[in-house]
């Protein structure tokens, strides 16, 4: 069983090749890149079923021993992970065909769109499933080159000086991150993640500390917490629909997962760790008051997207199982919902022709079934029971209580005030884009770009993808039980390491 940790990163990159090659064949291109994403769910739903009954699957490329050779490992949380990335970003393909078909008509394809997507899904899977850092530093660059595509297919200055600029701080934390890798290996022989485990805890406690907070800068900037955030609400906003929900509901969250990976299982941490608290506290207040004051509807989208990242370093600054249980739930949650709340901007810009708040108004008449799309993952993203994010946020509200101390107390506090704030910015985007008088389209600004608004109508496919990620985030809700079951388990197992160095050092499947 596995060749199955290997097929979520094979079966893209592959497919990537043959779309690309299939250029001319619209409808083979769209049908390749379905039915590849669709085998994803279903392999990252037999790896979670394989690893939390019968502990991680761990494949050693060549037949290479660790910590010599390429180690793919799916434990409970890349297993999770992986599967909860795969179903949004098989709904978002299905929204960009949608779109497609609608704007340039079922024959036109794609010479670019669709091999980019793939590489893109390649290298989230990649960082999911990598045992060592030097191929997580190949994923974050296989996505990277990908992503900037993706940013300025049939573009103008504006989005491309956006894409630099997402380039270029990339790039500039890929230079810090080849770097840290360096050293570390300098420091150790090894990059492989379990080896690391070990051999960290035998340097110096001064070294151990400096690399632990490179490591934490470097992924730090890819999940875009403050301070390094700025490069989020500049960047996103100016992509199509699709490419902007794929990038907000999942390139943050392989730097958090990133993040979360290595400081549990390289470099050991006591109990509310002061310095992630303080991050997270300053995360979500800063993240929250920027989409207070933005009337762009997807820079305050962005913006939120950055405030809610601070939950997630607040239950890894806390520490503990049920912290790193509500990060895992909130990771979950965040995926769907984030990635939901972009393709819904995308279906009110068809509408309005605008992303100005200001100039929306009467969409709940004018368009209902996008009323009912925003409403149920916007009051889920504020922590509104019953939704998913009420869920997340009780387990990390919980956490905080738990911890006993002073700053896991400020930053609970914190947690309940950002989401009123999230909460009221919610409420503000649907007085004014869903409330009063219909409002006619503002005409296409560059009909020539591959942004096509103000069209006052969506294509089925367009709302049907957007219907089924408000779905799974609904479902998640209900399975909130067995989801919390997995979700504890996986913290237990970060909590706990050896399972996972074990499996990887052991070369075989443990239990």
């Amino acid at each position: 069983m596995t060749v199955l940790v290997a097929l979520p990163v094979l079966l893209p990159l592959a497919a990537a090749g043959l779309t690309l090659a299939l250029g001319g064949y619209a409808d083979v291109q769209r049908l390749l890149g379905l039915l590849v994403l669709g085998a994803i769910i279903a392999d990252a739903a037999a790896l979670l079923y394989l690893a939390d009954t019968a502990g991680p699957v761990v494949l050693q490329m060549g037949a290479w021993p660790a910590p010599f050779g390429i180690t793919l490992i799916a434990d409970r949380l890349s297993a999770l992970l992986l599967l909860v990335s795969s179903v949004v970003t098989f709904a978002v393909l299905i929204y960009s065909i949608g779109q497609r078909i609608t704007d340039y008509g079922r024959e036109a394809s794609s010479t670019t769109f669709h091999p980019m997507y793939l590489m893109l899904c390649a290298g989230v899977s990649l960082a999911y499933l990598t045992g060592d850092l030097f191929n997580l530093f190949v994923a974050f660059e296989i996505m990277l080159s990908s992503s900037y595509v993706l940013i300025t297919r049939r573009t103008k200055a504006e989005r491309v000086r956006a894409g630099m600029t997402y380039t270029i701080v990339s790039l500039a934390s890929s230079l810090l991150f080849i770097t840290m890798i360096a050293l570390v290996y300098a420091s150790t022989g090894t990059v492989n993640l379990a080896d690391l485990g070990q051999k960290v805890h035998e340097l110096p406690n001064g070294l151990q500390t400096a690399l632990a907070l490179l490591v934490v800068i470097v992924f730090g900037v890819k999940a875009a917490m403050v301070p390094l955030h700025f490069w989020l609400p500049d960047s996103y906003p100016t992509a199509p629909a699709p490419v902007t929900a794929v990038f907000a509901g999942l390139l943050t969250k392989v730097g958090i997962y990133a993040l979360i990976r290595t400081q549990t299982l390289v470099f050991a941490h006591s109990p509310s760790w002061k310095l992630m608290l303080g991050i997270a506290l300053i995360t979500m207040i800063v993240g929250a008051l920027g989409a207070l004051a933005q009337n762009d509807l997807n820079r305050l989208l962005s913006f939120l997207l950055v405030s809610h990242i601070g939950y997630m370093l607040f239950g890894l600054g806390v520490y503990d199982v049920l912290g790193l249980t509500g990060v895992i739930l909130y990771v979950v949650h965040h995926i769907t919902v984030q990635a939901t709340l972009f393709l819904v901007s995308g279906l009110i810009t068809r509408h309005t022709g605008t992303v100005a708040l200001t100039r929306m108004g009467g969409l709940a008449k004018a368009a209902p079934p996008i009323g009912v799309l925003f409403a149920l993952p916007a009051l889920s993203l504020a922590g509104v029971p019953p939704f998913s994010g009420f869920v997340a946020k009780l387990a990390l509200l919980q956490s905080g209580v738990g911890a006993g101390t002073i700053s896991a107390y400020l930053v609970t506090a914190t947690a309940v005030l950002t989401s009123l704030l999230s909460l009221y910015a919610m409420a503000r985007v649907w007085t004014r884009a869903f409330w009063g008088q219909v409002k006619a389209p503002v005409p296409d600004p560059d009909p020539t770009d591959e942004l096509v608004v103000g069209t006052a109508s969506s294509s089925r496919p367009m709302v049907a993808a957007t219907g089924v990620l408000v779905a799974a985030s609904v479902i998640i809700a209900a399975l909130a039980g067995p989801l919390a079951g997995i979700s504890e388990r996986a913290a237990a197992d970060l909590m706990h390491e050896d399972t996972y160095r074990s499996a990887v050092l052991g070369g075989e499947r443990h239990g």
